[in-house]
């Protein structure tokens, strides 16, 4: 399965998603930690992700790819035979994150997560806030993320970007009745 997004005017943006068993990624978005971060979710979505985003301000570049990847995860979780749903909590290090979600219409991010203050490789860690309601507003997901242990900012993120992907995978999975 594969979907992409047309370039949109102005915005230097292209991106690219296909579920595959490969998870390769070629991320872009100007934001070393956030092109980390997007691999990670790639691997554990089981996505074949390409993504890249013209630079400019860390959380327009955050925004854009949150926005641009979750309109091309949409068709994948509206699918007919996709359960459209996931929850899963997974570590990284010393963090230990919860994430579910659930294809709705009315987008919508509920966290216990505060970054704000954090700094992780130069960048500040709220803009990850941005990606994510860009996200959910981008796949129509409602979407909770829940931190349940960890202190060093790499970690939760890395624990976070790890239970989103495998959640995503669950949601885009065929159900097994084959269908809604």
């Amino acid at each position: 399965m594969s979907a992409s997004t047309p370039e949109p005017a102005g915005t230097g943006l292209r991106v690219r998603a296909e579920i595959t068993d490969s998870a390769r990624s070629s991320v872009e978005t100007g934001i070393p930690v956030l092109d980390h971060l997007l691999g990670l979710l790639a691997r554990y979505a089981s996505l074949d992700l390409a993504l890249e985003v013209e630079p400019g301000s860390a959380a327009a570049e955050a925004s854009a790819a949150g926005a641009a990847l979750g309109e091309a995860l949409a068709p994948h979780l509206r699918s007919q035979d996709a359960l459209g749903y996931g929850s899963v909590s997974l570590p990284a290090g010393e963090a230990l994150a919860h994430v579910a979600l659930e294809v709705s219409d009315e987008p919508l991010v509920v966290s216990n997560v505060d970054l704000s203050a954090a700094q992780v490789g130069g960048l500040a860690a709220d803009v990850i806030g941005d990606f994510l309601e860009s996200l959910a507003a981008g796949a129509s997901l409602t979407l909770h993320v829940r931190l349940l242990e960890g202190d060093d900012p790499q970690h939760v993120l890395d624990a976070i970007f790890k239970a989103l992907g495998a959640a995503l995978a669950r949601a885009c999975a065929t159900q097994p009745d084959g269908g809604r």
